[in-house]
C-alpha cells in the first residue's frame, strides 16, 4: 500500500461565499467549485497515480495565513461529488495552511472553528517564520481534535525563513507529528499553484538546488526519523513512482 499524501487541488470555479443564520453562526452554501476541463485534468492524474500503484490518495487543499470561517469553504466536499468511483482507492481531505507574520495572532485552529477542520482527514502546517515554525512544533503538534499531523516545509525557497532547532523538532515529532518533504521540487517540477500565489514556492533549476540542500538538512537534524515524502505534483509528467521515490 502506497500513500500519497500531497494531490493539490484548486478551485476556479464560483464558490458562493458563507451565509449566516438567526443566530449569527456561518453556514457554507458552494455552487460548483471545478469546471469539466479541471475535473479531467484531476481523473488524468488520478489514473495515473493509480497506475504507479498509489492507493491512498490525500487531496490537499491549501489556505494562506489562516482559517477564517467568514471565508472558509470546503472545496473538496464538492470536488469529491464529481470525481469517478474508485474502488480499492481511498481518497483523504487534506488542508494545509499557510502561516506567515499575520498568522502568529492566531490561525484559526480554535475550537470555535473545530466543525470546519472536522471534515478534513489530514491537517498540515507550513510555516514561513520562526514564530510559526516554534507554535507548529510546540503548540499544535500537541494531542487534540485540532491537531496539526503534518508540518510542511517550503525546501524550493533560496534558504528556509527559520532554523531547524533540534529541541523544536524532536518535540514535534516525540507529539506524533511529521516532517513533509515534497519530491515535486526535487525534480523541479510543477508545484501547487496557490502556494506560488502565496510566495513559498520557485520551480526550476534555482527551486531544485534549493530543494536538495534543505532536504539534506532536514534529514539532518531529523537523523532520518518523522519524514514523510509526498508528491506535491500538479502535472502528469512529473509523477513518480514509489520506487524511483525511494532511490531520492
Amino acid at each position: 500500500m502506497h500513500f500519497d499524501l500531497n494531490f493539490p487541488v484548486t478551485a476556479s470555479g464560483s464558490i458562493s461565499q458563507p451565509k449566516k443564520n438567526k443566530n449569527k453562526q456561518p453556514q457554507q452554501s458552494s455552487s460548483t467549485a471545478f469546471t469539466p476541463a479541471q475535473i479531467k485534468g484531476i481523473e488524468a492524474r488520478l489514473d495515473l497515480l493509480e497506475h504507479l500503484g498509489y492507493t491512498v490518495i490525500a487531496f490537499n487543499q491549501s489556505v494562506n495565513k489562516k482559517i477564517d470561517p467568514k471565508t472558509h469553504v470546503n472545496i473538496l466536499d464538492e470536488l469529491f461529488k464529481q470525481l469517478k468511483a474508485r474502488p480499492g482507492t481511498v481518497f483523504l481531505k487534506r488542508l494545509t495552511i499557510v502561516l506567515d507574520n499575520d498568522s502568529e495572532k492566531g490561525f484559526g485552529l480554535t475550537n470555535a472553528n473545530t466543525s470546519l477542520v472536522e471534515p478534513y482527514d489530514v491537517i498540515a502546517l507550513l510555516p514561513t517564520t520562526s514564530a510559526t515554525f516554534s507554535l507548529a512544533c510546540l503548540t499544535h503538534s500537541l494531542p487534540s481534535p485540532l491537531t496539526a499531523h503534518i508540518i510542511a516545509l517550503p525546501l524550493t525557497l533560496p534558504r528556509l525563513p527559520f532554523q531547524l532547532k533540534h529541541t523544536l523538532v524532536r518535540t514535534a515529532i516525540k507529539n506524533g507529528a511529521v516532517f513533509e518533504i515534497n519530491y515535486a521540487g526535487a525534480i523541479g517540477g510543477e508545484s501547487d499553484a496557490s502556494l506560488s500565489t502565496f510566495g513559498v514556492s520557485d520551480t526550476g533549476v534555482s527551486g531544485k538546488r534549493n530543494w536538495w540542500a534543505a532536504a539534506r538538512e532536514v534529514v539532518r537534524v531529523t537523523k532520518g526519523k518523522g519524514i514523510v515524502v509526498s508528491g506535491g505534483v500538479a502535472s502528469e509528467a512529473d509523477y513518480r513512482g514509489p520506487k524511483d521515490i525511494a532511490n531520492l
